[in-house]
């Protein structure tokens, strides 16, 4: 009986995992919709930095240098204690586009990042708002132009891609980028399904009209994370948001993640997941829950009776690679695919370590 009721539990997972990689094909198998327009909007692109010099001189040029006519670069100081200020000043000086907002800290608002944009965003001069990392760098010099395409009709919101820095004969690091390239799916799969969760913040653009529309970040200004995610909560519809995955348009991290660095970023992310909807917080989970007893559930098997799971085995891997194949080379990760069964072990139990983490020691919010 127990093995009857397994078997059946474990064809259930397969199935349920089975129709998430079908709808992750909507996104996979999509074709960037071409948008040509004879006129360039007027862009802001926000810059948000603290302690940040050597990465200001490093990776702004990639936005300094943008094949775009009409920008403005807003650079946010945050309460900086090395000489970020006074480099901010010598660019602006040298560079009519930069605008500098400096940001003391307040009692109120102490080290609060959102209080830091939302000061950032009224300085704007214009309606559309792009989003960039100092820490990162834009892949090609026409970003702004293949971000602010995508503000076209009644898209207002546009969700970007950010890639992690590659390094050569590095398990670990292959491994967090499969990890942010599952994050990406999900992110680009839910949006183009109308159930937007998630958005890079430092690839992320949408107008002032509907920062204002939503009071900012009134609603979650106190969370001391979550600057792109709860915003989206607040705002985001099927019909206002669009997904930009030209490879032009993608940043690049450049700061080689460690794993105390992934997992650390994992636990903090327990803190937003709460504040999702419903609907997207049973999706999320149910997926790492159906995946995880799916992979438990296939030892078990392989060890009792392995003949009547091959099947299930076989549709499954064989439906993950057709759509993991597509969506790795459509996000440029070709490589991944080669040790995509390793890695997407590794990847459950990350999962499942971060989860029972979270249950012995609660994360706390961090400033």
């Amino acid at each position: 009986m127990p093995f009857t009721v397994l078997f059946y539990i474990f064809v259930a997972v397969t199935v349920v995992q089975v129709i998430y990689f079908l709808c992750f094909s909507f996104f996979a198998f999509s074709k960037q919709k071409k948008i040509t327009t004879s006129t360039q909007k007027p862009v802001s692109v926000i810059v948000y930095t603290k302690n940040n010099s050597d990465e200001l001189n490093k990776n702004l040029p990639f936005i300094i240098n943008q094949n775009y006519e009409d920008f403005e670069i807003i650079l946010i100081n945050h309460a900086s204690s090395d000489d970020s200020l006074e480099l901010m000043e010598k660019i602006q000086h040298e560079n009519s586009i930069v605008k500098i907002v400096n940001v003391e800290n307040k009692e109120a608002f102490w080290g609060n990042k959102k209080y830091a944009l939302t000061l950032a965003i009224k300085a704007a001069s214009n309606n559309h708002l792009l989003f960039f990392d100092i820490n990162g760098k834009t892949v090609s010099n026409d970003w702004i132009l293949e971000m602010s395409k995508c503000f076209y009709n009644n898209k207002t919101i546009v969700i970007g891609h950010k890639k992690l820095a590659f390094k050569k004969h590095s398990f670990s690091n292959m491994f967090f980028r499969y990890a942010n390239f599952f994050t990406a799916l999900k992110m680009f799969s839910y949006a183009k399904l109308g159930f937007p969760f998630k958005a890079y913040q430092n690839n992320f653009g949408y107008t002032k009209n509907d920062f204002f529309k939503v009071n900012g970040y009134i609603n979650h200004i106190k969370i001391h994370v979550g600057e792109s995610d709860l915003f989206l909560k607040d705002i985001a519809t099927i019909k206002n948001t669009s997904v930009c995955t030209t490879y032009n348009s993608f940043v690049e991290e450049q700061k080689i993640v460690t794993l105390k660095d992934y997992f650390l970023e994992q636990r903090k992310q327990t803190i937003l997941f709460s504040h999702y909807t419903l609907k997207n917080r049973f999706l999320l989970s149910f997926f790492n829950a159906t995946k995880a007893i799916f992979y438990l559930l296939l030892i078990y098997f392989l060890i009792q009776k392995w003949e009547v799971s091959i099947p299930f085995i076989i549709s499954y891997f064989l439906i993950q690679y057709i759509v993991i194949g597509k969506a790795i080379n459509k996000l440029k990760e070709q490589n991944l695919l080669y040790f995509l069964p390793i890695l997407d072990i590794c990847y459950v139990i990350s999962f499942i370590f971060i989860f029972f983490t979270n249950r012995i020691s609660k994360p706390t919010p961090w400033k």
